[in-house]
């Protein structure tokens, strides 16, 4: 029975993880290297609570109950008595291989070791540890509190347990569960990035302004937002980095980035958190 979870990284995903393990009763462990994010982590799960609670979404004696099952370390050796742990990391294949090698040596023998990662296989994420079987991809969309799926994604050695056990988690969670094979990309992201990436060229390609694409999608095909503005929302740094994923998994042309989203990379434009991508915030 999982009672306490850890999770490896405390900025947008890992907070809004790290709130609904919380608030559905779970003791969490949320490990950063940098306690300025760690305490503008803690803040945002302080904020987006009381937001739930002012809707009512949530009684409002639950939010100082969720603050309190909530704990922050900079030292990876305070989730040694974690039994699931989640990562939550940039999306950047060295830096996870190297936070999985670390925590493999930390954390008890029959602890489960989750990724969030949104593209990188997880056979590879296993490899690097000693229990390749106790590895297993759970990647949760943003925002982690509102969002209703999680894709679960085994890798080559994952065992059947290691998978009812997350299964059981998305569903306390009250979460939906998108079960993928591991393959580049799992399933959103092998069929968003490259609608975003279209996008990107109609725009490179003079096709229409970035206003008239995300009007077209979002009032044709009825999303919620148009894909350029769900690029900026998602960071443009990170579209690019699962574009190559799909490029260099799968090696098809189809898959290649667009140049104005290299370019638009290069120059610094990613979108919401810088200040300027497609649109200026």
């Amino acid at each position: 029975m999982i009672k306490t979870v850890g999770v490896l990284g405390a900025g947008q995903m890992g907070n809004g993880i790290a709130h609904v393990f919380a608030q559905f009763g779970y003791d969490v462990v949320l490990y950063d290297i940098a306690s300025q994010q760690l305490e503008k982590a803690v803040a945002t799960i302080r904020q987006n609570l009381e937001r739930q609670a002012k809707k009512g979404a949530i009684p409002e004696s639950l939010v100082a109950e969720t603050m309190k099952r909530i704990r922050t370390t900079q030292n990876l050796t305070d989730l040694s008595g974690v039994q699931f742990a989640v990562e939550a990391v940039t999306e950047h294949e060295p830096l996870k291989l190297e936070i999985f090698r670390k925590l493999d040596e930390v954390v008890q023998p029959d602890a489960i070791l989750a990724s969030n990662t949104s593209s990188i296989p997880i056979t590879k994420i296993a490899s690097v540890t000693k229990r390749p079987e106790k590895v297993i991809g759970m990647h949760f969309m943003n925002p982690v509190p509102i969002m209703k799926l999680v894709e679960v994604i085994r890798g080559h050695a994952t065992s059947e347990e290691t998978f009812q056990t997350t299964a059981a988690l998305v569903a306390k969670l009250e979460k939906e569960m998108a079960v993928s094979q591991d393959y580049p990309g799992f399933i959103v992201n092998r069929v968003l990035i490259p609608m975003i990436n279209e996008a990107v060229f109609a725009l490179y390609e003079g096709i229409a302004t970035a206003e008239d694409i995300d009007k077209g999608m979002k009032l044709g095909t009825n999303q919620p937002m148009g894909p350029l503005t769900l690029a900026d929302f998602i960071g443009l740094d990170t579209v690019l980095a699962i574009a190559n994923v799909l490029y260099d998994g799968f090696k098809d042309p189809k898959y290649r980035p667009c140049p104005l989203l290299v370019k638009m990379v290069n120059a610094g434009y990613l979108g919401r958190k810088s200040g300027r991508g497609f649109y200026s915030y």
